[in-house]
């Protein structure tokens, strides 16, 4: 199963969701993607991903490749996150055949309803997604 983890910013969602999808799910291939070099160092830091790239052809290639696409909801919405998605990042994860799991974040002018800034259940719920849609782990549990 081939994960595609794309944050911006810091990248410190992306190397908390890198750390926890490892654990869920330790044979998964994981590619890290940041929109910025800041964001791809925080997230190598987590030294989890197998892959781990920068920019906006790193996010349109790894996007074909991906069965399961991760990351704050911002991925999806052209000029996010202070404009580092384009339109074409944008684009790439909404046509992607793969499952998508967006991390709800009140940021950049966007207001999700309904979600608590900085909830740690919003992770162990994604991971409960992502171990179900890849079988995860075998042991029967989803703590994360």
């Amino acid at each position: 199963m081939r994960i595609l983890v794309i944050d911006g910013q810091g990248g410190k969602l992306g190397k908390k969701l890198i750390e926890s999808i490892r654990k869920a799910c330790p044979d998964a291939e994981i590619t890290a993607v940041g929109t910025n070099s800041t964001a791809s160092i925080n997230m190598m830091r987590s030294e989890c991903a197998d892959h781990i790239a920068t920019g906006e052809n790193a996010v349109i290639v790894g996007c074909r490749k991906a069965d399961i696409i991760v990351g704050p909801f911002g991925i999806a919405m052209a000029d996010s996150m202070l404009g580092e998605i384009t339109p074409a990042m944008a684009n790439a994860v909404a046509a992607s055949l793969a499952h998508r799991v967006l991390i709800p974040m009140n940021l950049c002018d966007t207001y999700v309803a309904g979600v608590v800034q900085g909830s740690q259940t919003i992770i162990e719920d994604a991971m409960k997604y992502i171990i179900r849609i890849t079988g995860g782990r075998h042991d029967g549990t989803t703590d994360v």
